[in-house]
């Protein structure tokens, strides 16, 4: 395995040197050859080297290095289509924190995904790049399969853009005029899904989605089922269109995408399934509701409908900002980690003392369980004040929690909007 180094020679120069560009602007160059290549012997001239040029900024490697991947769309002649004799460089408008990575796959066979770039331009950059990680098409130069492997890789080039088309039709809503009404009819559906979520729990109207005799009943029915096979249309056109199969099961808005339709489905095999409710009813201990003797036997059915909540999250996938929020906190998991392991020994050690301070002459401190619960509403300065201390010990205790809250929230914040701050400007220098 060859490993990326920064070289400099009469050919090119140091990464952040500026060369001049068409118009007397310049351009960033940097130098990827590899280890392997430089260290050979082999003296590299002016014909072997690869301008590519990124937006503005200037990438040198080797054809060798390139042409070890025929079935890729740098390594194959297709490449010569983006060749600019104006600029004497191949020309992509591409993103720059992607093709990084793009460049390191050539070097070394292996899949190295840009750590702040978001997955779904990671995986629409490999598509365009025609990159794959199965190392058994990587051969040298000399193979005389070359071209063999580049004419069975091309011959799926049609299908290959309608994919990407549609892709960037489900993912882009400004990638046409019929992709905004898309995400805007996207947007109204999931509005109207929540709203039928709330409206559904209303004493006043929940007859209205579940008594089947009532006027209303078959209207709303009817809405929500062409709702929710929106939404399948376009989880099967994702999962169709996907860069790759395994890829689309690690995407986090594809599973919640699917949780949220989980319960539609299953309700409609539980109805055509199993019996006709019958009129009489029991209290459901929990909640205090009515619900039928028939509904017992669809535990599972009962639990899915927990997940409708999920709908909620869809609107994630329509917002930049919202998705770079999730992508702080992913960053910061071994901060936030810290932060629950925290809150975990200060709760327990304190609402343990606070039980064997209070408990002989305060019955809210039954349990080292309810000096938990009052020492988490603490820390966290929540203060619901259903449960305090009464004796003096209680309440000095009681005051070094309080301290120690305020400091344990001030300490973690600062580390987390740090966390955001960094990640949102490598996002924003990413995108430039």
């Amino acid at each position: 395995m060859s490993t990326a180094i920064w070289s400099k020679s009469r050919n090119h120069v140091d990464e952040g040197t500026n060369a001049p560009g068409p118009g007397g602007t310049s351009v960033t160059q940097k130098s990827l050859c590899s280890v392997s290549e430089t260290d050979s012997g082999h003296v590299t001239t002016a014909d072997d080297l690869c301008r590519i040029n990124v937006c503005g900024e200037l990438y040198i490697t080797t054809f060798k290095c390139l042409n070890k991947y025929p079935q890729t769309l740098l390594g194959s002649s297709e490449r010569d289509k983006y060749f600019c004799p104006d600029l004497n460089c191949y020309y992509f408008n591409r993103n720059r924190a992607c093709f990084e990575s793009i460049i390191l796959f050539y070097q070394t066979g292996n899949e190295y995904p840009p750590l702040n770039a978001d997955l779904d331009l990671w995986e629409e950059e490999k598509e365009f790049f025609r990159i794959t990680t199965h190392n058994e098409f990587a051969i040298s130069v000399e193979d005389s399969e070359i071209e063999s492997c580049s004419v069975f890789c091309s011959g799926s080039g049609s299908l290959r853009s309608k994919k990407k088309a549609v892709h960037d039709f489900l993912k882009n809503p400004r990638s046409s005029k019929i992709a905004t009404v898309w995400h805007s009819i996207d947007i109204v559906f999931i509005c109207t899904s929540i709203a039928f979520l709330i409206m559904e729990t209303d004493p006043n109207l929940k007859k209205h989605f579940t008594d089947r005799h009532d006027d209303y009943y078959n209207i709303i029915y009817g809405v929500n089922a062409f709702v929710i096979s929106f939404f399948t249309i376009d989880l099967v056109l994702r999962f169709l269109t996907w860069p790759t199969f395994f890829s689309f099961w690690k995407n986090i808005f594809n599973i919640l995408d699917i949780l949220s339709i989980l319960p539609f489905y299953v309700g409609l095999i539980a109805d055509l399934t199993g019996d006709p409710p019958p009129i009489e009813t029991t209290t459901d201990p929990l909640t205090g509701a009515p619900v039928h003797e028939a509904d017992k036997r669809y535990v599972v059915l009962r639990v899915c409908r927990i997940f409708r909540i999920i709908r909620i999250f869809k609107f994630v996938r329509h917002s930049q900002d919202l998705i770079l929020i999730v992508r702080v906190v992913i960053h910061a998991k071994k901060e936030l980690g810290l932060l629950v392991i925290l809150l975990g020994i200060f709760t327990i050690t304190f609402g343990s003392i606070m039980y064997y301070v209070e408990h002989e002459v305060n019955a809210q401190f039954e349990s080292i369980m309810q000096g938990c619960w009052w020492s988490i509403v603490t820390i966290t300065t929540v203060g619901y004040g259903e449960v305090v201390p009464a004796t003096p010990g209680g309440k000095f205790v009681g005051s070094v929690v309080l301290t120690i809250g305020i400091v344990f929230l001030a300490l973690p914040m600062t580390i987390i909007v740090s966390k955001f701050s960094s990640v949102y400007e490598k996002e924003k220098g990413g995108d430039d």
